[in-house]
């Protein structure tokens, strides 16, 4: 019944509504005690003072007592006023996003038939991007905020912000269900209480962050830690408060909306975890390697249908859902999505990898028709010309055993031959196989490769010629990863003959295992060129950062609103990153890999390709090759070529010949 005639959602919209006001009043309570304590001792003052006026008060016992108070009252009244002026001047973060002006988006203010009309409840101030899979509603009546959003009406209302891939993924019928209710919020964040406890949790958010500003000198650096410990004993105190708080406000939008496409909803709310198993693989898997390439894909937003629609493609639990590209999809409510797109994407390179604010000669944009050949070809080269780089700077000879390759030049030869080692069983009737399966697995090849890769056991070390002895395996798996074996995709792929590796069975997992000294080696130095770099890299953000900031302040005196800004963000660059640091043999088993690609793509019919799931690829025969990183591990962990060397002459690919560089 409660369903038929609307009393359930009422009643769970007034108790949400309530609960909110409820929990506003108790955390505005937390503030009217710290005001009470604050002016206590002057009270006390008081009453000492109008007591001696009286004569009840007398005596030098109630004259010094008197001053005392009076002192500590001062002190206290000046700390007091010290600790409200750092929270009311103390600036709240603000979510880093895209602001669209009314006449850049019309139809998506409207959103018609728009939910504030329908739901009763004020429209939101303004409407903002973010680079994300969310949508909620931000206070931003701060007044170093106002700047943002100084075209649109309705002053004090929050500002609707909405991730941009579900513009670009989700239909407007889809959109609107969704943004249902979190535009419902705007009613019960209009009520007074409710308003006047979010900003007073802010500013104490905003207090504590105070110690960290970059500037202070000793003096006001101490005070303020003194302010951010008196905010931060606030905070605590007000905490559990507000987050009912929320959660009431929540319930109440969230009942509010009820009746506004529910049907819609439920389906739009899979589109929702659709979109950000999609929008986070575009993200790690694409747009990372091209920005550590100093380039940012222009068309983030719509890369995430492409990869979407692959995704449903190759998933059968996404069947179905690339069938809704036929209807309206929601960027048609922009302007000029191209550039909305743009700046989001821009947004999303700053925030994931700490790129520069502008556009430069080292930060460019590239299209996805332009990918392969920009980011994904030089990605390759620019490691290969590392790897070679960290190579010489390790003395290592063109080949195995000192002796130089027929053609100059970096060759994967000389990467094979460093990072072999001899088995650790291996006797004489054990090389004299290898050698012989080498020579056999290089016939389309040239005889430098085979040669080398008998040959190196003990003179592809360092200039000191120490040979590298087996060591044992380190204490945790995270050191060198797992065992090539240890994937299921791993095992149909290496070759079934006497030379392929022989990898430790789940039994042998406790017992010793050798590693590739070299291996280590050259793990660690090309680490610490890596970190070299990226120092390099970031000292030049923080410039640019500086600068952008200056300029940032300069364009607030201005009265003209663009009709796209871009705002924030407050803090250091990235603030989210994407991936953890990799390890030294992460490190080089990508380097060894992209040497293999180089070398299959000057020397085979083999081409750079994009995968919309996994980034990077390498086309052989327009097929991608799924199978080469288990066999650069089984190069880089245990030292053994052959897997590797089997993939090469299957493939067509001659390790002897040098390859072009960056």
């Amino acid at each position: 019944m409660n369903g038929v005639s609307g009393t359930g959602s009422v009643v769970g919209e007034e108790w949400g509504a309530r609960a909110a006001h409820s929990r506003a009043l108790a955390v505005l309570r937390v503030r009217g005690r710290a005001l009470g304590l604050a002016v206590l001792p002057a009270a006390v003052a008081v009453v000492l003072y109008a007591g001696g006026v009286t004569g009840h008060f007398t005596g030098a016992a109630w004259d010094a007592a008197r001053w005392v108070v009076t002192v500590l009252a001062v002190l206290v009244l000046l700390a007091a006023a010290a600790v409200a002026l750092v929270i009311a001047r103390a600036r709240p973060a603000a979510t880093p996003t895209v602001e669209l002006a009314e006449t850049a988006a019309p139809d998506l203010y409207r959103l018609p038939p728009g939910p504030p009309h329908r739901l009763g409840v004020p429209a939101p101030a303004a409407i903002a991007l973010t680079p994300d899979c969310d949508s909620w509603l931000e206070d931003r009546t701060h007044r170093a905020h106002r700047h943002l959003h100084r075209t649109s009406g309705g002053d004090g209302a929050p500002v609707l912000v909405i991730g941009s891939p579900f513009l670009w993924w989700m239909r407007v019928g889809e959109l609107r269900a969704v943004l249902a209710p979190v535009v419902a919020g705007t009613g019960p964040a209009a009520q007074p209480d409710i308003a006047a406890a979010r900003r007073f949790v802010r500013g104490l958010d905003a207090a504590v962050a105070v110690p960290r500003s970059p500037g202070l000198d000793p003096l006001r650096r101490l005070g303020a830690h003194g302010v951010g410990q008196v905010a931060r004993v606030l905070l605590r105190a007000c905490r559990g408060h507000a987050a009912e708080m929320e959660r009431g406000v929540a319930a109440a939008g969230s009942e509010r909306a009820q009746a506004v496409d529910y049907g819609v909803r439920i389906v739009a709310q899979e589109q929702v975890g659709l979109a950000y198993a999609g929008w986070d693989r575009l993200l790690t898997r694409v747009a990372l390697p091209a920005w550590r390439m100093g380039r940012w894909p222009a068309k983030l937003d719509a890369g995430v249908v492409s990869a979407l629609t692959e995704l449903s493609r190759r998933d059968r639990l996404a069947e179905g859902f690339s069938s809704r590209l036929g209807e309206r999809p929601a960027c048609d409510l922009l302007e000029e999505p191209g550039a909305v797109d743009e700046a989001t994407s821009l947004l999303a390179a700053r925030l994931f990898h700490g790129g520069p604010a502008e556009p430069g000669p080292d930060w460019a944009p590239v299209e996805w028709s332009q990918y392969p050949e920009e980011v994904v070809d030089r990605k390759w080269r620019t490691d290969a010309a590392r790897l070679h780089q960290v190579l010489d700077g390790l003395g290592v000879t063109e080949a195995a055993g000192g002796r130089t390759s027929d053609a100059a030049g970096p060759t994967l030869t000389r990467v094979m031959a460093h990072l072999t080692t001899p088995r650790p069983d291996a006797g004489p009737e054990a090389d004299a196989g290898s050698e012989t399966g080498s020579e056999t697995g290089s016939e389309t090849g040239s005889e430098t490769g085979s040669e080398t890769g008998s040959e190196n056991g003990s003179e592809t070390g360092f200039e000191t010629g120490s040979e590298f002895a087996p060591m044992p395996a380190p204490e945790s798996e995270s050191e060198v990863g797992p065992a090539p074996e240890a994937g299921p995709e791993a095992a149909p792929d290496l070759p079934a003959d006497p030379a392929a590796p022989d990898f430790p069975d789940e039994d042998d997992e406790g017992d010793e295992e050798p590693v590739n000294p070299a291996a280590d080696a050259l793990a660690g130095a090309l680490s610490a060129l890596l970190a070299r770099e990226e120092a390099a890299r970031e000292a030049r953000v923080v410039a640019a950062a500086e600068s952008a900031r200056t300029a940032e302040k300069a364009d607030r005196a201005g009265t003209a609103a663009p009709h796209v800004v871009v705002s924030g963000p407050d803090g250091p660059l990235p603030l989210f990153p994407l991936q953890p640091p990799r390890t030294g043999r992460d490190l080089l088993a990508d380097h060894v890999t992209a040497m293999v690609c180089c070398a299959a793509v000057d020397t085979a019919e083999a081409a750079p390709g994009l995968d919309w799931l996994d980034g990077p690829a390498l086309l052989v025969g327009g097929e991608r090759a799924a199978d080469l990183g288990p066999r650069v591990l089984a190069l880089v962990e245990d030292g053994d070529p052959e897997p590797l060397r089997a993939w090469l002459t299957r493939t067509g690919v001659r390790p002897e010949k040098p390859v072009r560089l960056v």
